[in-house]
């Protein structure tokens, strides 16, 4: 298992209702990504991080996203998703770790792979706190704002907290979506810092532009 550095890790995602939804496109951006200077790559389904482990040997932070009935967890939310992804040999396994999540669940993984290392997806602090406290290797805020508990929050004020208090190692995730928010998560001392769509979603960049064209016309 590679050991994730500090700095910029990329996250190289599509769904299936997006355009660039494919594992060999993805395995793509990993590379670009990997030139442009990322020091790691989050990546969603099997698929596509055993087409990414091909190309670059960037350590990788995988996870599956996939929606259950009846249950809010959608980033690799069952023990199933959890087998498969320790299967492709991925260096860390990210899943929600907030209070959504059954918190006997959350324990089970460390205890049948203990030698895994594993990332919390978390919105609040107090997630944040018990995360480290059960053993997570690293916390990430990527679900601050995204729950119905964090509405509202500021994810630099829940990842200033964490990176106080938390025994983890704490990565900066979720709108952190300029440069200079990156540069800033870092510089209040968080381990990493993961950037998606506004590096890997062209939709997305090109809205933003696109707003901001339409104001002048």
């Amino acid at each position: 298992m590679k050991e994730i550095n500090r700095g910029l890790i990329v996250s190289c995602q599509a769904l299936e209702n997006e355009p660039l939804h494919s594992s060999y496109i993805m395995s793509r951006m990993a590379v670009a990504a990997k030139e442009g200077g990322a020091i790691g790559i989050r990546a969603n389904s099997t698929e596509d991080i055993i087409a990414i482990k091909k190309e670059v040997d960037l350590p990788i932070i995988g996870i599956i996203k996939i929606d259950y009935e009846n249950m809010k967890p959608y980033i690799t939310p069952t023990m199933k998703e959890v087998d498969a992804l320790v299967e492709t040999g991925v260096d860390i396994i990210a899943l929600d770790a907030t209070i959504d999540q059954d918190e006997e669940f959350l324990k089970s993984i460390f205890k049948k792979y203990p030698n895994q290392a594993f990332m919390a997806d978390i919105s609040t602090i107090e997630e944040g706190l018990r995360a480290g406290e059960l053993g997570f290797h690293y916390v990430g805020t990527t679900l601050v704002g995204y729950t119905e508990h964090s509405k509202g929050a500021n994810n630099f004020e829940v990842l200033e907290a964490l990176i106080k208090d938390c025994k983890a190692k704490v990565i900066a995730e979720g709108n952190f979506d300029t440069p200079e928010k990156a540069k800033l998560s870092l510089e209040k001392g968080a381990y990493a810092v993961v950037v998606g769509g506004a590096i890997t979603r062209p939709q997305l960049i090109t809205k933003k532009f696109n707003d901001e064209v339409l104001k002048a016309l």
